[in-house]
C-alpha cells in the first residue's frame, strides 16, 4: 500500500484550545505522514519512512492549509447525479414561467421525455393542474419535480406511463416516493450508471469531499454493492435503506457501520431511514401550530407520514438488528414525536433537517444523544416563505446555536440536489444565514467558521497522529477572520481545494 507523506503544510485547529498559546497549530507549517490509511507522524522534518512493501508518495504542502476530509451527511445520489441532465426549473418563479420552460424544451427535443427539477412552488399564489401542463406537452411524457423533492407535477401521459390514477392535481409525499423509482422507465437509467456516478464523486472529492451519507430511494446497500466495481476506494459511502427494504437488510446481517460485504471497508451500512413528515415548501412538514394559510390547506398543520405506533415499531425493529435510524422530521410536531420515539425505544441515529424545533426538544435531543444531521443551505431559499408562513416561529428555524450550546452533534449536508452537494456553501450559510445584501436570517442562530468546519468533517480531530487518512489541503485558511460574517461566507464559498485524500490515496490533485 502507498504511503503519503506531506510536507510544509499548516493544520486546520478544529477546536478552540488547539489555535490558542504560541504553539498554536497552523502557526509553523509540519510535515504529516500517512501509512495504512491512518496518520502515522506528525512534526517538522519527518523522515521517509524506509522499509517495508510499499512505495511512499511525497507531495509538498507549500505551507497550504490541511484539514481533516470533508463530509455531506445527507445526499440524494442517483437524484443529484441525474440533476445535471434535468431541465432546470430552480429560476421560475410562476407556473407560466415552468410552462414555458416546458414548451420550449418539448419544441426542442420532441421525441423526449421531459424530467424537471428545482421548481418551488411554496411561494405561488394558485394551485396548479395537470390540464395545464398537457396543453403545452402533448403526447410528451412530463414529469416536474419540485425543489424540495416531496412533489411532482406530471403532466396525463406521464400519469399513464407510470400506472398512476389520472388526476388534475400534483403528486405528493408517500404516493411521489413510491412511484420515484419508476422514472427509470421513462428515461433509462444511463444517467446513474456508475460511470455516471464516479464522474459525480470526483466532483464532490474536487470540492474537499471524502465521504457521503446516501439517502437514495431503492434498494440502497445492495445498489451500491453492485456499482461498487465502478468506483473502489474513490470516497467513503454510507448507503442508507428505507423501511420497505428493512427485511432484506436485516436478513443479511448488515449493521450500522459494518463494511459491505466484497466490498472494502470504504463502502459501510448507514441506517434506515423514516421520512415522518413532509415539508415546508407543500405545507406537510407537521407542525404543532397550523400554518399561516392554514385556509388553503386540507390540513391545516401538516401532518405525520405514519402514526407515532408505526414509527415507534420502525424504530425498535431497527434497534434490535443494531441498525441506526435517520428521521426526517421538519416541522416542530414532528421533531418532537421522533424524539419520543427515539426514548420509547432506545434508538440511536438522528433527526435529519430539524428545520423548526421547540427549545426543549432542542434540550432533549441533547439528552438522548440524538444527532441534528443540517443543511444550512436550505435556509437561503426556505427564508422568505418560512417568514411568510411560519411568522415569527421562524426564530426557532434553523436553530444551530440552540443546538451547540445545548451539546447537540451537529453534522452538515445538503440534502443534493435540494441543494447543491457543496460543503463549503453549507458552511458559508451556517455562518453568514443570507444569500443577498440583507442581514443574516436570526444572525443570533449563526455558527463560527471553525464550529461550521467541525461540523462538516464526520467528527474527526484536528489532524494528528491517529486521525484517518482521509484529508483535504486548502489553498487558504478557512479559518481567516473576517470584518463580517458576509465577508466570512464569501471566503468559504471561493475556498479552493489542491489535494483530496481518502484512506492515504490522493483521489483529487490540483497542485
Amino acid at each position: 500500500m502507498t504511503s503519503l507523506l506531506l510536507r510544509n503544510a499548516r493544520r486546520v485547529p478544529l477546536r478552540a484550545e488547539d489555535a490558542a498559546g504560541p504553539a498554536a497549530l497552523g502557526a509553523e507549517p509540519v510535515d504529516v505522514l500517512v501509512e495504512d490509511g491512518t496518520v502515522t507522524a506528525v512534526g517538522p522534518g519527518l523522515e521517509r519512512p524506509s522499509g517495508g512493501s510499499g512505495e511512499v508518495e511525497e507531495v509538498d504542502a507549500a505551507g497550504r492549509w490541511l484539514a481533516p476530509g470533508l463530509w455531506d451527511q445527507h445526499v440524494h445520489m442517483a437524484q443529484w447525479t441525474l440533476a445535471s441532465q434535468r431541465l432546470d426549473l430552480g429560476a421560475t418563479r410562476t407556473p407560466e414561467d415552468v410552462t414555458r420552460a416546458v414548451a420550449e424544451r418539448v419544441a426542442a427535443q420532441p421525441d423526449h421525455p421531459v424530467i424537471g427539477w428545482g421548481h418551488r412552488s411554496g411561494g405561488w399564489d394558485r394551485e396548479v393542474t395537470v390540464s395545464e401542463l398537457d396543453a403545452v406537452s402533448g403526447h410528451t411524457p412530463v414529469v416536474l419535480i419540485s425543489g424540495d423533492g416531496h412533489h411532482a407535477w406530471l403532466n396525463t401521459t406521464a400519469l399513464l406511463h407510470l400506472a398512476m390514477p389520472v388526476r388534475d392535481s400534483v403528486v405528493r409525499e408517500t404516493e411521489w416516493f413510491a412511484v420515484y423509482p419508476r422514472l427509470v422507465t421513462l428515461v433509462g437509467n444511463d444517467g446513474t450508471s456508475p460511470a455516471a456516478y464516479r464522474r459525480s464523486l470526483e466532483t464532490a472529492a474536487a470540492l474537499g469531499v471524502v465521504g457521503i451519507v446516501d439517502y437514495e430511494f431503492g434498494h440502497g446497500p445492495m445498489d451500491w454493492a453492485e456499482r461498487w466495481h465502478a468506483v473502489p476506494g474513490l470516497l467513503r459511502v454510507r448507503a442508507a435503506t428505507y423501511a420497505e427494504h428493512l427485511d432484506d437488510v436485516i436478513a443479511l446481517g448488515l449493521r450500522t457501520g459494518q463494511p459491505l460485504p466484497d466490498c472494502g471497508p470504504l463502502l459501510t451500512m448507514g441506517s434506515l431511514k423514516i421520512i415522518s413528515d413532509g415539508s415546508l415548501n407543500t405545507r406537510t412538514a407537521w407542525c404543532c401550530e397550523p400554518y399561516g394559510d392554514a385556509h388553503r390547506l386540507e390540513y391545516p398543520a401538516g401532518q405525520p407520514n405514519l402514526s407515532g405506533e408505526e414509527l415507534r415499531e420502525h424504530l425498535a425493529r431497527a434497534h434490535a438488528a443494531d441498525l441506526q435510524v435517520a428521521t426526517h422530521a421538519i416541522g416542530d410536531a414532528a421533531v418532537a414525536e421522533a424524539l419520543a420515539a427515539y426514548a420509547a425505544t432506545g434508538a440511536r441515529g438522528s433527526i435529519e433537517h430539524a428545520q423548526m424545533v421547540g427549545r426543549d426538544d432542542v434540550r432533549r435531543m441533547a439528552e438522548l444523544g440524538i444527532r441534528a444531521s443540517v443543511q444550512p443551505a436550505h435556509l437561503l431559499d426556505d427564508r422568505d416563505l418560512t417568514e411568510k408562513i411560519w411568522g415569527e416561529r421562524s426564530a426557532r428555524c434553523f436553530a444551530f446555536r440552540w443546538m451547540l450550546d445545548d451539546g447537540v452533534e451537529l453534522v452538515l449536508g445538503s440534502d443534493a440536489p435540494v441543494s447543491p452537494l457543496d460543503p463549503w456553501l453549507a458552511m458559508a450559510a451556517a455562518v453568514h444565514r443570507s444569500a443577498d445584501d440583507r442581514d443574516p436570517w436570526h444572525g443570533e442562530q449563526a455558527l463560527t467558521a471553525q464550529e461550521a468546519f467541525a461540523a462538516s468533517v464526520d467528527g474527526q480531530p484536528t489532524v494528528g497522529v491517529g486521525s484517518r487518512g482521509d484529508l483535504v489541503l486548502l489553498d487558504a485558511d478557512p479559518l481567516a477572520e473576517h470584518p463580517s460574517s458576509a465577508e466570512a461566507g464569501a471566503a468559504l464559498r471561493s475556498m479552493s481545494v489542491a489535494l483530496t485524500v481518502v484512506d492515504g490515496t490522493v483521489v483529487h490533485r490540483a497542485l
